[in-house]
């Protein structure tokens, strides 16, 4: 085996793997809990999940035909408020910042990131062999306003995760002007927010403004994201991209059947906000947030926290795995009123009544 690791890519030893949320089964069979009283907040995920369509529709799929991502497309754009043609999907929002960095990045180029914030933009920037230029976020975590010359590609996550905040449109207009780059603009958590920046691609040639049906549709396993680009991009990401846009014929499906129900994502939308000021007012601690999630900084390290909730059924994520972070912040997912109810009690078993 030694002797062909040496083909292996000299830049992979300055990766750092991703670290995913926990998940229940893992945490059922360390701590000998039942998998059906775990409550699992530390993924992000929608907890009122998808459309009733969307179990119908995945139940009616072919998966012995490959996918026809036309009807997909033209619907996101609907949802958009953007032509078909400027539209792009790919495999979770990840699948669709993959293909871009296949675009735009090569060996030795540097791309911006702010940390502390969503760590696959490191790994990206690194497989692709270039060069990650980290500017630390400010003590409210806002993106600095200023733009290093010589950069291909600045990522921008708004609202951050895992901080929550949220980049005012005059920030990110001077960033997208001053940038002699492409401003990757991740907007997976836009829908809890009061934010839509998908209108300004059709200001800028170099703003590609990325979207998920993971989060605010509940569609986290179907691993489908998309991202609204101008035209030049968009036609060099069709040539780019794997084949069927890595896309499968279940989530193209699923996909459909959520966009035809937005209703349904609406009020689970609501619902979560709702839950998120009942925590906010619960736990002072709590930053503002424009996500489904919610991050505080602890008096205790972190992973002590989270460990100790851990031992009582419910899974936070602690921060430590993002760069930037330290080791006293975690963040936690809002989940249903009962789900919220269990952390609360938890948390305050831990760390003390709020």
């Amino acid at each position: 085996m030694a002797r062909y690791k040496e083909n292996l890519r000299s830049c992979l030893a300055r990766l750092k793997p991703y670290v995913a949320g926990r998940g229940i089964q893992e945490i059922a069979a360390k701590y000998g809990l039942p998998p059906d009283g775990i409550v699992k907040l530390g993924s992000n995920e929608n907890p009122y999940g998808p459309s009733p369509k969307v179990y119908e529709a995945i139940a009616s799929a072919r998966p012995e035909r490959y996918p026809e991502p036309g009807r997909l497309v033209e619907a996101l754009a609907g949802y958009a408020g953007a032509p078909p043609e400027d539209v792009v999907i790919g495999a979770g929002m990840d699948g669709v910042m993959d293909t871009l960095t296949r675009l735009f990045l090569d060996p030795g180029d540097r791309a911006v990131i702010y940390p502390p914030t969503f760590s696959y933009y490191e790994i990206l920037t690194v497989t692709a062999g270039a060069d990650p230029l980290f500017l630390p976020r400010g003590p409210e975590f806002e993106v600095p306003s200023e733009v290093p010359s010589g950069i291909k590609m600045i990522f921008i996550c708004s609202p951050n995760n895992p901080t929550g905040d949220t980049i005012p449109e005059e920030d990110l207009r001077g960033i997208v002007e001053a940038a002699e780059g492409i401003v990757f603009l991740d907007e997976a958590y836009a829908e809890f927010s009061d934010q839509n920046f998908l209108p300004l691609v059709e200001d800028y040639d170099n703003l590609v403004v990325g979207r998920t049906t993971s989060k605010a549709f509940g569609l986290a396993g179907m691993r489908l994201g998309y991202a609204v680009a101008p035209d030049w991009i968009a036609r060099e990401y069709r040539r780019a991209a794997p084949p069927f846009f890595g896309v499968t014929t279940p989530s193209v499906a699923a996909g459909i059947a959520a966009l035809e129900d937005l209703e349904h994502m609406r009020r689970s939308v609501e619902a979560i906000r709702h839950e998120r000021d009942r925590l906010m007012a619960a736990i002072p601690e709590f930053r503002p947030s424009g996500g489904n999630f919610l991050y505080m900084e602890t008096a205790e390290p972190s992973g002590e926290v989270a460990e100790r909730l851990l031992g009582r059924g419910v899974i936070v994520r602690d921060c430590y795995s993002f760069r930037g972070a330290g080791d006293r912040a975690l963040r936690v997912t809002v989940g249903t009123p009962e789900e919220n109810g269990r952390f609360l009690e938890a948390f305050g078993e831990v760390c003390g009544p709020p």
